[in-house]
């Protein structure tokens, strides 16, 4: 039934627990599972006070720091691959910076994905809690043609 399931990882134990739903799904189904990581890029303040070289120094080190986050989220989702090959589910991961949602719907177009599994965060109470979803698994669920399986976080 899903041949390549895509799973948005945030570096959390919410992603972790995605990824467990999705290698059930894959051994099911023989599909590969796409782990994804997002940075979301640090917008370059206003440099208009500084002189070519101070800016050129804050641009490099905000470059140095997503450099460095990206190391890390790759070292984490590579962890998470063994987990898929030790279950006997293939698996690749992608680490971008950008915008989350919108990334998440490229990689869904790039790989023609037949499934989403993502962790979704609710900070609401009551009838409110039900009717909501976070701004990122909101635009996911609003722009794709496949389903998407969300995992709660709250029961994690």
């Amino acid at each position: 039934m899903y041949k390549t399931i895509l799973v948005p990882h945030g570096g959390t134990p919410a992603g972790d627990e995605a990824v467990r739903h999705a290698i059930h799904l894959a051994k099911n189904d023989s599909a590969k599972i796409i782990l994804l990581h997002v940075i979301e890029a640090s917008p370059i303040p206003a440099t208009f006070a500084l002189a070519e070289s101070e800016r050129k120094k804050l641009v490099a080190d905000m470059e140095s720091a997503n450099n460095m986050l990206k190391k890390t989220m790759d070292e984490k989702l590579e962890e998470q691959i063994v987990k898929c090959k030790e279950k006997g589910v293939r698996a690749e991961k992608i680490v971008v910076v950008g915008d989350a949602a919108e990334e998440i719907l490229k990689t869904n177009m790039k790989n023609d994905i037949d499934l989403i599994v993502m962790a979704k965060r609710r900070k609401l109470k009551g009838l409110k809690k039900l009717l909501s979803l976070g701004s990122v698994s909101r635009k996911v669920v609003e722009h794709v043609f496949c389903p998407v399986y969300l995992i709660d976080i709250e029961h994690i």
